[in-house]
């Protein structure tokens, strides 16, 4: 090499190791402006003193620290019962994000691969069916080709929750769609989460797989792959490769009896956006207490607290590490939290990864940073992972359904705190 050469090369490898340690300390130096930050005190209160919440749990986590908690308003609000950070909220789809990190650490270990054929662990889902509408009506036609794993975790493989109008009823004589609370739900079964799953490849989809990015069942099929893969329970999965190592003590399928008084009641937005507490049942209070407690639904089952919850956001957002345990690889976290579906999902900068929605443009998602992600549950729940600013965020709500909107608002008033 030329003297000239190596003097260029190393005049770049020096300007390098300068701008890393600064794109590093610029990071660093987001800060969130606690006056600022404050100014939800305000907000959340006001959602509940007009009766449009019962009440809520935030919190915000910023560089592995605590930046704001705070508990708003009424676990139960009929019994007098104060909301407390210490909460027990059903948490819904929240639950698809730890199934997701499930497959994933199994892909870690060799067990399966994310381009496997679903029916390579469910063998009904050799074969499957899509419902397809034309003038003349609905006709079943057999799927192009095999349903895979990547399909149900990016939501591709066309399987939606069974509640349109074309298949509600081929879907309720199984037991699923309108059948099933909301669609999601599958508390009240008295059966492994694998029967269901296996029954479920009996009624068609709404589009062939990898044409369309449709929400549904895909991650509660993911968890009876995560059984058949395994030979454990998904519940044992869990507890075992993810809440059991980051004590998370509060996150489980069922709520333990003696933790029962800790459970939010579930509430709902009547005509004038008013919460009313909702009925027993799957669509209101559902079976996380008194129940069959036999099928665990990897895509809406789990009952967990704010702070649990926002243990494994602090590992995601760790790449795959914190409160030094390893979970995942940071290859693993960068795959889930990366758009694998191209425009699939929406056209307008948001996309879908193995598990997470993506931000792809500033913009796209509220004041979201370019590289965020997160989703949310049925119940009213969000969260957000921004790496950019080292946020987590979380805001933990029962109330289904919920016409206000406080999911729009809540990430704006961490955001707009941001120095």
């Amino acid at each position: 090499m030329s003297p000239f050469r190596l003097l260029l090369r190393t005049a770049s490898i020096l300007a390098l190791l300068v701008l890393l340690p600064l794109t590093a300390q610029a990071q660093n130096d987001l800060r969130l402006d606690r006056d600022r930050l404050a100014r939800l005190d305000g907000v959340l209160q006001g959602y509940v003193d007009t009766g449009q919440l019962a009440g809520a749990v935030a919190l915000v986590m910023q560089n592995g620290s605590v930046a704001y908690e705070h508990a708003v308003g009424w676990s139960d609000r009929e019994s007098g019962r104060a909301m407390t950070p210490t909460s027990m909220f059903r948490i819904a789809s929240q639950t698809k994000a730890l199934t997701s990190v499930v497959i994933l650490s199994l892909m870690e270990e060799g067990k399966l691969n994310i381009g496997d054929p679903v029916s390579r662990f469910i063998p009904e889902w050799k074969t499957t069916t899509v419902a397809e509408l034309s003038d003349a009506g609905m006709k079943i036609v057999p799927a192009r080709r095999e349903i895979t794993l990547r399909d149900l975790l990016t939501h591709t493989a066309g399987i939606s929750y069974g509640t349109q109008a074309h298949i509600a009823e081929l879907y309720s004589a199984k037991g699923l769609g309108p059948a099933a609370g909301m669609g999601w739900y599958t508390a009240d079964k008295d059966e492994p989460v694998c029967t269901t799953m296996a029954r479920l490849a009996s009624v068609p989809f709404l589009a062939q797989p990898g044409e369309a990015w449709v929400y549904g069942y895909n991650t509660d099929v993911l968890g009876c792959v995560a059984e058949r893969a395994s030979g454990m329970t998904l519940d044992q999965l869990i507890s075992t490769r993810i809440t059991g190592p980051l004590k998370m003590e509060d996150t489980q399928f069922f709520v333990p009896t003696e933790k029962r008084e800790r459970l939010v009641a579930v509430y709902a937005s009547d005509s004038e956006g008013k919460a009313v507490r909702a009925p027993e049942g799957p669509r209101g209070q559902g079976h996380y207490v008194d129940g069959p407690r036999r099928n665990f639904a990897g895509g809406a089952g789990l009952v967990s607290t704010a702070r649990d919850y926002a243990r494994f956001l602090e590992m995601i957002r760790g790449g795959g590490e914190a409160y030094g345990v390893r979970i995942l690889s940071p290859r693993s976290v960068e795959l889930m939290s990366t758009n694998q579906v191209g425009n699939l999902h929406s056209d307008n900068g948001r996309g879908f990864g193995l598990g997470f929605e993506t931000t792809d443009q500033y913009g796209a998602n509220g004041m979201d940073g370019v590289g965020a992600f997160g989703w949310g549950g049925a119940y009213g729940s969000i969260y957000r992972i921004d790496p950019t600013s080292g946020l987590s965020i979380l805001l933990m709500i029962n109330q289904l359904p919920n016409t206000n909107d406080i999911r729009l608002k809540y990430p704006t008033m961490v955001y707009q705190a941001l120095e």
